[in-house]
This record gives C-alpha cells, structure tokens and sequence, in this order.
C-alpha cells in the first residue's frame, strides 16, 4: 500500500487542502444513499476511527444528514477524531454517540458505515470494535466499508482476527490486494471504486493485475488461412490411471477447447479417450514416443506413476503440473528445466509443497503463490475461490494475476482437469505460462458460470460450456 499512500500524497500536494478527502465522501455518500435507495428518514449509524477513513464517513455522513437521515457517529478514538469531518457532521445535524451507547443505535440502524480502519491496519480489529462489529452483524444492517473492510490486511488479503463483513465496499482511486484476495475479499461484498484522481499519479507497474474480456480476448489463439493442426499447436495429455480414466477422459474434453490443432493422449485410458472423443490422437509408447507436441500436461489422475511424469518433464516444451504430477514430480527436475512449466495445485496441494497445513495457504494465498514460484522456478496458478497466477521470471516475481471469473459450483470433482487441458492446449498454441493460465483460469470460470446458472454442474458441463465462454469474451 506504499504506492497508493505515495500517490495520495502526490495529488494532495497538487490540490486545495482537504480536497481529495471531499472527492472520497462525495462517492461513499453517493454509495450509501444508492444502497439505502430512499435516504429521507433512514438511519444511518457511522463507526469512525482516528484515520482518514474515519473522516471520510463523517463528510459522507454529513452529506446523508443533509438529505434528511438521522446521522450518529460512534467515536472509538475521540481524541484523535477527524475535527473538520466531525465539524461537518454536527453542523449538518448529525449526533455523536459514545461508545457505551453504541450498541443501541446499531440496532435500529438501516445503515452502517465502516470508517474504523484504513489501509494501515494490521492484525485484526482491537476488543473494542471488534465488540462493536459483532453487534451490527447482530443487527442485521447493511454494511458499507471505507475503502476495505476494517481488520483485513489491505497488502495480503489476510484476515488475522476479527474483521467487519461489508454488503458493499466503497474503495477509493484504485482496488486494494484486499479486495481481490481471499479469505479478506469474501468480505467485502460488492465493490464499488470511486476515481478520486489517482490514475495520473500512480505507477504503471502494479502488484496485482485482474484480466478483464479485452485482455483475454488479446491472448487467445486464432488460426489465420494458412493454419492447420499441426501449426496451431499440438498438446500431449499424459493423464488417468486404470482407477481414474475419467481424469485423462475431461483433460483432454479441456484441451479440444483450447485453441490448440490436435491433442495427443499417452496412457492407460485411452480407449475411455477415444470413446468419448475419437479425434483424440492415442498412443501407449509413452510420452517419447508419442508423436510431436508443442506442449505437455501431466498428471490428472495419474496415481503412482511417477516414470511417466519424470520423462514428460525431460521434455524441451512447456509442462503443466497437476494434481498427481505435482505430488510425483522431484522439484530439482522442476527447477532444472530450460523450457517452462506451469504448476496448477489447489490449496491443499499447495500446502504439501510447502510443509504447511491448508488452513495456512487458505490464510495467506498470495504468500503462498509467491513462495511456490520462487521455490520451484515455475509460473504457479494456485487455484481457489479467488485463482491466482505469478511469473517468478518476471522482474521482482512481477505483478500476480488475480481471477475471480468463477463461481462455487466449479468445486467438482474433475473441474481442474478440464483447467489443466485449457492451459495446456493454450500452452501448446503458443501462450507463455502466465498468460496461458490467466487466460485459461479466466475462460474456466466463466464457463462454470454459464454452465451453472446457479445449479449444479458436472466438470463435463464446465468443458462444453468453453466455446461460450470463448465467444463472449471474443465479442
């Protein structure tokens, strides 16, 4: 949060004093009064901190007051209170209450507005407000959050205690790491970012970068007149076990969709392969044998067979890792490869990697990408409710790519095999790691989306709904 401190400085050098925070209020009172719908005799309760967010929901909560809703500031550091803020809020008829009768306005509020904490808060709420927020979510108030919720950990995404649950957040000049990380973005509900100016000021190079259609519709492959399969990309898929073909069987439904020319199979479903997809090109030689690829997949449900990952990973073209790949494979033989690789691990695997307990990479996701990067030299895309991809090879581990394109029924059984023959097909038609796994993460979750439709799907659901997925984002 350094940059976006730095920036804020910057443009408040540049403007009269007290402007920028006046920008802030006008957008969270803006927020409010659209979330409350009619402001006219709502009540509005305003929890304020010694920081600048506690100002800016007072000037917000003076705004509301003057459009006619009973305003009360709770003040949890009175001493060190915003005086220009407070100022407005009493001028424009709003109360202050203290914190031993904070309990009772909460009840009766229609609104509460999260101005406890800013961007330099660490290690979860304090006894005091942590009592306050436990009350207003007993109350049963809509929340809006200054900024980010207070009690996250604005850089990390991590939540280290107690933390405030907002139904919207109000984020000012730029997304904070918080707000599109979990387990701190699960609390921020629906984010709104009001542009106070900083666009001008900040730095072009970010810490995290979230893809939007454009972006993805630049990095998909898209065979010209002179194209044919061998030119677009061939992906080899060695996947499935005799107790798991299914895994080699929606590997490979992943790959067909992915833009690459042909798909090779190695292994032991190979008939399950070609029953379900008789284009597949089968072949029981092995990975060396195999024909040419352009890239490989390896692992989805390949038990113990640890000699097929070691040679698929001799190989001179880009690797995926996944599932038992990534439990099979040596990390020297990772770290030693000249092309590159792109590991897939969910977070209980990730936690194997590391010598940690899932509960540790739940907490800390972006730590956790980070560290398996540099440990392992490879692109690594941490799966989960909130997809995370990081390139060690870009200058300083480079900016993460977050995506949050999905939805909770891709938690299914074979859903990050069909991702791993995304990628992997992306892979062969040319992607770098990071791009193809952006992009495949990215046209997963959108496939789960539509697929779902809020109902269950099956992972074989996720792989049909792919060309949808490709042709919304292409439009």
């Amino acid at each position: 949060m350094d940059t976006v401190r730095s920036a804020e400085r910057e443009l408040m050098g540049r403007l009269p004093e007290g402007a920028l925070m006046q920008r802030a209020a006008a957008g969270l009172a803006a927020a409010c009064a659209e979330t409350l719908g009619r402001v006219y005799g709502r009540r509005v309760v305003l929890l304020v901190g010694s920081g600048d967010n506690g100002g800016d929901a007072l000037y917000a909560g003076a705004r509301l007051a003057r459009r006619g809703a009973g305003v009360s500031a709770v003040l949890l550091a009175p001493e060190r209170v915003h005086g220009g803020g407070l100022a407005a809020l009493r001028r424009a008829g709003g109360a202050v209450v203290g914190v031993d009768g904070a309990e009772e306005v909460v009840r009766r509020a229609d609104l509460v507005v999260d101005g406890i904490v800013g961007i330099g808060g660490k290690g979860g709420l304090r006894p005091d407000a942590a009592a306050l927020v436990a009350a207003v979510e007993r109350s049963g108030a809509v929340v809006v959050a200054v900024d980010l919720p207070s009690g996250v950990e604005a850089d990390s995404g991590e939540v280290r205690g107690a933390a405030v649950r907002a139904d919207v957040t109000v984020t000012f000049g730029t997304h904070k790491p918080a707000l599109l990380i979990d387990p701190a973005r699960e609390r921020a509900g629906v984010v709104r970012l009001v542009d106070i100016g900083l666009g001008d000021v900040l730095p072009d190079r970010a810490e995290l970068e979230a893809l939007q259609h454009a972006d993805v519709a630049a990095l998909l492959p898209e065979p010209g007149g002179e194209s044919d399969k061998y030119r677009r990309g061939v992906v080899g898929i060695a996947a499935g076990s005799a107790r798991y073909p299914g895994a080699a069987v929606l590997a490979v439904a992943g790959a067909l969709r992915g833009g690459a020319g042909a798909v090779r199979y190695v292994g032991p479903a190979g008939q399950a392969v070609l029953a379900r997809f008789p284009e597949t090109l089968v072949s029981d030689r092995g990975p060396e044998k195999a024909g040419r690829v352009q890239a490989w997949v390896v692992g989805p449900g390949a038990g113990d067979d640890a000699a097929t990952v070691a040679e698929v990973l001799e190989a001179e073209v880009p690797v995926l890792l996944d599932a038992d790949g990534l439990r099979l494979a040596e990390r020297e033989a990772v770290r030693g490869r000249s092309a590159p690789t792109l590991m897939t691990p969910h977070a209980g695997e990730a936690a194997a990697l590391l010598g940690v307990t899932r509960e540790e990479v739940e907490g800390a996701r972006l730590a956790a990408v980070r560290e398996l990067a540099g440990r392992y030299a490879a692109t690594v895309l941490l799966k989960g409710s909130t997809t995370l991809v990081t390139d060690p090879a870009a200058p300083d581990g480079g900016p993460v790519r977050v995506n949050a394109t999905g939805t909770p029924w891709l938690a299914t059984a074979g859903s990050g095999d069909v991702l791993s023959g995304l990628a992997g097909s992306l892979l062969a038609a040319g992607l770098s790691a990071v791009d193809a796994g952006s992009a495949a993460a990215y046209l997963h979750g959108l496939a789960g989306r539509l697929a779902a439709q809020g109902a269950p799907v099956g992972a074989h659901d996720v792989a049909d709904a792919i060309p949808r997925a490709w042709r919304d984002v292409r439009r």
